[in-house]
């Protein structure tokens, strides 16, 4: 007998009666969505919310009321939910909107067709579609209002990772442990890869890594055309390191934050400078994760660490596992704090992940690593 498969109720938000119709027969189209209320402003959204119980939110930016970006911070106080933000103001020139409801908890955003013409919104009736199917399996965290100041949470951070040095802090590690590189002085670069979930994921550990962090970082973060710029200026604000992107010719400098030209594989050469290529995509993905990592264990072997963030599907996990056997060291991002565990979990299936850690524990274990 076949198991019935669950509907996806969702909650479109949306100040425009247009829209919502629109979005309302998008979505009809799909035996598996369902949209279990509507409304026009964040204010009757949220009173809607403990009654319907939506798996995912859809909602406007500019609404009169409540907006978008204060209706998010609302749900993931109150109701926290995966929330995709369907918008004119969410456009590629648009990224400090995009940024800002990522970091009020938005989970990802899609916008509107520009003409508003029911033919341009069945153009991308399935991508909207596909993005709401992914999202209901999306897990998301309480955002707490209240913030201790940021000297108390520096404070705090340097006491925490000292009280783990003195315990001999241990981590939950698969059953297969990877042979540790022979000494932490010897490393000489971090590389980290991300997909859905990562900016937020790689906020938290680049925010507290010091200035006189001692390797060059190398990302890769998936990331739809145009928002690349967006990302880097939005991770810049805060940051004790400088972030850049790679130039071909260029040799990594220890201290500073590097991510590919969009559109771009990034490699190194052997003599260790950044090479940006064109090359095909590489399961689905320019940049991939892999290409990179497999280019760190080519070059760096044992010298380097590899760090696996959230993010749906598989890149990164070979990538990861071809640092392994270099004899590097690998993290993966753990289940609980992952946004969407695909490519943590690839990777430690392949048993290429030799410490397997919340997001908020990551920047700690690579300062005791490193510092040793």
């Amino acid at each position: 007998m076949t198991k019935k498969r669950k509907v996806i109720k969702i909650l479109v938000v949306d100040d425009s009666p247009v829209a919502l119709i629109i979005l309302k027969r998008i979505f009809a189209t799909s035996p598996e969505i369902e949209v279990v209320g509507t409304a026009q402003n964040g204010l009757e959204a949220l009173k809607l919310i403990p009654k319907i119980e939506p798996d995912v939110i859809c909602t406007d930016l500019h609404m009169a009321f409540m907006n978008g970006l204060e209706f998010t911070r609302e749900v993931m106080h109150e109701y926290p939910r995966p929330i995709l933000v369907i918008s004119n103001s969410v456009q590629e020139h648009d990224t400090e909107n995009v940024f800002q409801l990522l970091e009020a908890g938005a989970v990802d955003v899609f916008p509107k067709p520009e003409t508003g013409l029911n033919s341009d919104y069945d153009a991308i009736k399935q991508e909207l579609i596909n993005k709401i199917k992914i999202l209901s399996g999306v897990k998301v965290f309480t955002l707490h209002r209240r913030q201790i100041n940021q000297e108390r949470q520096q404070q705090l951070f340097i006491r925490n990772i000292q009280d783990k040095l003195v315990k001999n802090y241990l981590v939950d590690t698969p059953k297969t442990i990877l042979k540790y590189p022979r000494s932490a002085k010897n490393i000489k670069v971090l590389a980290i890869g991300a997909s859905t979930g990562g900016p937020q994921a790689l906020k938290t550990i680049l925010h507290n890594l010091p200035s006189t962090f001692p390797l060059p970082i190398i990302c890769v973060q998936h990331i739809s055309n145009g928002f690349l710029n967006g990302l880097i200026n939005w991770l810049a604000n805060g940051c004790q390191l400088p972030i850049k992107i790679a130039i071909s010719g260029e040799l990594p400098k220890a201290g500073v934050i590097y991510f590919p030209p969009e559109k771009h594989h990034l490699e190194l050469d052997n003599r260790g400078k950044f090479v940006c290529s064109k090359t095909p995509a590489i399961g689905g993905h320019r940049p991939s994760i892999t290409v990179t990592f497999n280019s760190i264990a080519k070059f760096y072997g044992s010298s380097s660490i590899g760090v696996l963030l959230t993010g749906m599907g598989r890149d990164g996990a070979d990538g990861m596992q071809a640092i392994a056997q270099s004899g590097g060291l690998t993290i993966a991002q753990n289940e609980a704090t992952s946004i969407i565990f695909g490519m943590p979990k690839e990777a430690i299936v392949l048993g290429a992940a030799q410490y397997i850690l919340p997001i908020n524990d990551i920047s700690q274990k690579l300062l005791m690593i490193i510092n040793n």
